[in-house]
């Protein structure tokens, strides 16, 4: 087993995921904090190691069907390169670690990290294959990091925070199916909750929940309860990016049928990153540095 293999393996790529979890520290404004900081950072590493467990779990699982996909056919299970047995103990070795280092930091950092396991076991062995399920657990998912973000820094996360980390993850999952179906279309059959798909469906269902957000996030941004927390009426600004932002991944994803993977989508795509990183640094001026420079 080589260490390539094992990175591919983990798909340490993917932690970029478990960035959720500083989202309730960061919209609090106490990233700054070095104590809250500190608890974002080893949640985010106990996180990622029971996320990367999942990914090895999903591996053993899909392996024959992962062999008839003409890219995931060179993972490292599907291809071989790493033995089944050698799988079992990589889940072990990062479950075991990630579970133990979030008991260590939180009760509830546990549980939601245990959940997110239980839940993903469950989609591995059969609830994956029923559409429309296996994009809401996807959904799921990224609410627990959010929640568990806010448990091991001791940040309430609001119902706004998670009605749009829902809406957000289905737009990503929508956008992961509607490209696993153009390649099923095109021969390749590997996953059956795709049978519960179409192209106008997922068209439909991606623009639908596209709109919803869009509209959500405008009311965050003129909610009289976030305007005063954060003590600002700017922040309908951050509105810009976060709609081209959305445009772009429809782009991708309607155009140029490139989001079988979100996270490859987000670092690969200059684009996305100048969009994202243009909302954070707005974010950061008007929690951060303008109350720091006491405007």
């Amino acid at each position: 087993m080589s260490l390539r293999s094992l990175v591919r393996l983990i798909r340490l790529e993917h932690w970029v995921k478990n960035l959720f979890l500083f989202i309730p520290a960061f919209f609090a404004a106490r990233l700054n904090e070095w104590a809250v900081l500190q608890h974002a950072l080893l949640g985010f590493l106990s996180f990622s190691l029971v996320a990367s467990s999942v990914y090895v779990l999903n591996d053993l699982v899909d392996a024959p069907q992962d062999r008839n996909h003409p890219d995931k056919q060179r993972r490292p299970i599907a291809s071989s390169a790493i033995s089944v047995r050698q799988g079992i103990l990589v889940l072990v070795v990062l479950l075991f670690s990630g579970t133990a280092m979030a008991a260590w930091l939180n009760p509830a950092m546990l549980l939601f990290t245990l959940l997110y396991f239980v839940i993903n076991v469950f989609y591995s062995f059969s609830l994956k294959h029923i559409a429309i399920v296996d994009i809401s657990l996807i959904g799921l998912g990224f609410l627990l990091r959010v929640l568990a973000g806010g448990a091991v820094t001791g940040v309430e996360v609001s119902h706004w925070l998670i009605v749009m980390t829902f809406l957000l993850a289905l737009i990503l999952g929508l956008a992961k199916r509607r490209g696993e179906y153009i390649v099923a279309t095109g021969g390749h059959t590997f996953r059956k909750a795709l049978e519960g798909y179409n192209l106008p469906f997922l068209d439909m269902a991606i623009t639908l929940c596209s709109t919803v957000a869009i509209v959500a996030y405008l009311m965050y941004c003129f909610s009289p309860e976030v305007t005063t927390r954060i003590g600002s009426n700017e922040i309908f600004y951050t509105a810009f990016f976060v709609i081209v932002g959305i445009l772009r991944y429809l782009q991708l994803a309607l155009v140029f049928n490139r989001t079988e993977s979100p996270t490859r989508a987000l670092l690969r795509d200059t684009f996305l990153q100048l969009t994202l990183l243009g909302w954070i640094g707005a974010f950061v001026w008007l929690l951060y540095i303008r109350k720091w420079m006491g405007y």
